[in-house]
């Protein structure tokens, strides 16, 4: 029996994120947790020519400690969008498909997104198109603290700071700096697309055995 999964909304999350997307039915995307930095809300991890590089967008500062997700505001500060282009260009130049898809992404980078949620969801919506993976999403109406057994809440477990969770299994695949620094697993999902194109589905099959 296929699952109903909780995520965390992610800036260009990482490949066990969409793992998961990938073997569930279903995905509710929460848009009613309070903020917090440090996570993939507003960060993601490429392979640079020095090695990981942390990509983190700015957020305007709340007027509350506790700020729902779908509240928090980006901030201009920065000229973050060039920087963070130049960065992924620079990373993924070389890269097999970055040229296939680079137009898919750059509009991202010119045009203004009020809310981080609906930037990263407008996102998540386009990589899931291009390697062809399909589950049913849908925003959260509330914060919900009780599951069901065919559900499972990974909104704080795909994080930065933890390692994967059971049932994800990092398999290499090609990285365009792998010979100098050597697999970078779990990076984000950008990193498998502009690498393995279309190929980057059945690396995603393989993660979840």
């Amino acid at each position: 029996m296929k699952q109903t999964i909780y995520l965390s909304s992610a800036y260009l999350a990482p490949v066990e994120y969409y793992a998961r997307l990938y073997s569930c039915e279903k995905a509710f995307i929460e848009q009613h947790d309070n903020y917090i930095k440090q996570t993939y809300r507003n960060r993601c991890t490429i392979a640079s020519a020095d090695g990981p590089l942390t990509l983190s967008i700015p957020t305007e500062k709340p007027e509350t400690l506790k700020c729902p997700m779908k509240d928090i505001r980006i901030s201009d500060h920065g000229n973050w969008r060039h920087l963070h282009w130049t960065a992924i260009e620079s990373a993924y130049s070389s890269s097999p498909f970055f040229e296939y898809y680079r137009d898919d992404f750059a509009p991202f980078y010119e045009q203004k997104h009020e809310f981080l949620f609906d930037f990263n969801e407008a996102l998540c919506k386009l990589v899931c198109e291009l390697i062809d993976v399909h589950p049913i999403m849908e925003r959260t109406t509330e914060y919900k603290q009780s599951f069901l057994p065919n559900e499972i809440d990974f909104r704080d477990l795909i994080h930065p700071k933890k390692a994967p969770q059971e049932g994800f299994t990092a398999n290499p695949y090609y990285q365009v700096f792998d010979a100098r620094h050597g697999f970078l697993p779990n990076l984000s999902i950008i990193d498998l697309l502009f690498n393995m194109g279309p190929e980057s589905l059945l690396v995603l099959r393989d993660a979840n055995k």
